[in-house]
């Protein structure tokens, strides 16, 4: 299979970082879009869903790099816009799955926060080798604070990130975003695998249809996420698991779902194939109300009958962190005990489960939720603190 340059040069960025430190606005001067859509959103200032936006970076000999087209092409990028606060950590973990590096934002008049914290356990858990830091609300400090601000960044990055990018940014004022261009511009592309059959995450599921849509024009159910391998085409045969719920016989049980793709984009723009690169979203011939409100997010795309079993008994290989992060005092991480309920983070799903056996730093859990898992998938491993799933640690599936 020849190579599709398109793909293979777009670069998955995910937007990460404490509430109010100017994620949003960051991506809006990167983008130039907006990506709190959702009516909350809007009223409250905060993101509480996946935002996606996309950009194609450009360098020129006078202007430098911009998003405005002056120039030779550079890089398409797509990013993702995760949540900040605490209660939406299962977000941002569905969006830390879809990433290839992370731009954590950290406003130098407020520095290292709880979530901050508890964002970089999050990376750290999902696999994301590459971090840029973008030293946010510069124009609101001193040189005095602006210094202590990048020294507590420098240590609070000492041993996991030691090589990321800091980036002194003003996103209201628009200062030094062409730093953060060039530094995208010149990040190496992780090498995408197109074999196989394809593995399709899904993190955001939609009934695009507005209201008073005459029956022909319907649209089908459409599913946001990544293609993580292989290659997906339109009119491909495919299937989406663990699929619906659905009663048979007083029980609950999970329906695989078989339909055909009916068109499939990359951010806006329609194409006849998809390879690994860059946001998109699959059209499908599914009942529009099967997209509706993100109920299908958290499953896999595949060819028909090409997924595995349903799994509701994982056995991890896992690490827990020294201490609770996401928390003002210092709480120290308890080994995890027989029989405890643990929250797992596999790809963009999220199931609760029981630990049935520890041995070693293997441990064995029964799930709640049955998921569609694979061999060496990253899990992010939380635990019920003062009322909240807090992050402990991370694993992989063996």
């Amino acid at each position: 299979m020849g190579k599709n340059k398109e793909s293979d040069e777009i670069l998955n960025v995910g937007i990460v970082g404490h509430i109010d430190h100017g994620k949003t606005t960051l991506l809006y001067k990167l983008s130039g879009k907006w990506t709190d859509t959702h009516s909350e959103e809007l009223k409250r200032g905060i993101t509480i869903k996946l935002g996606y936006a996309d950009a194609v970076i450009y360098h020129d000999e006078k202007e430098g790099y911009n998003i405005s087209g002056k120039g030779h092409k550079t890089r398409e990028v797509s990013f993702i816009d995760a949540p900040g606060h605490e209660m939406l950590m299962a977000t941002m973990l569905s969006g830390a799955a879809l990433i290839d590096l992370a731009i954590l934002v950290v406003a130098a008049n407020e520095g290292i926060k709880p979530q901050t914290r508890e964002h970089i356990m999050a990376l750290q858990a999902k696999g994301i080798k590459n971090i840029i830091v973008v030293q946010n609300k510069i124009d609101l400090v001193d040189e005095k604070r602006l210094r202590e601000s990048y020294h507590e960044i420098k240590e609070f990055l000492k041993d996991r990130y030691d090589k990321a990018i800091i980036i002194p940014v003003s996103a209201q004022q628009g200062v030094n975003i062409d730093a953060i261009w060039q530094a995208l511009a010149e990040m190496p592309i992780p090498e995408r695998d197109k074999s196989g059959e394809p593995i399709f995450l899904i993190a955001r599921s939609f009934d695009i249809n507005r209201p008073g849509t005459t029956p022909e024009n319907l649209h089908g159910a459409v599913f946001g996420g990544s293609l993580k391998k292989g290659i997906l085409r339109v009119g491909d045969e495919i299937e989406v698991k663990p699929g619906r719920i659905v009663k048979e016989a007083n029980k609950y049980k999970y329906e695989t779902l078989y339909t055909k793709i009916v068109s499939l984009f990359r951010g806006s723009k329609k194409v006849e194939e998809l390879t690994p690169g860059g946001s998109m979203s699959v059209e499908t011939a599914l009942d529009m109300v099967l997209g509706k409100n993100d109920v299908l997010a958290g499953n896999v795309i595949s060819f028909k009958n090409k997924l595995p079993e349903l799994n509701s008994n994982l056995k991890l290989k896992y690490k827990l962190f020294p201490e609770v992060f996401g928390v003002k005092e210092k709480v120290s991480v308890e080994p995890i005990k027989p029989s405890e309920l643990l929250l797992l983070s596999i790809n963009t799903s999220t199931t609760g489960g029981v630990v049935n056996s520890l041995k070693g730093d293997t441990l064995e859990i029964s799930l709640k939720v049955p998921v569609i898992a694979f061999k060496e998938d990253n899990v992010g491993i939380a635990r019920n603190i003062q009322g909240h799933w807090r992050l402990i640690g991370y694993g992989n599936i063996v």
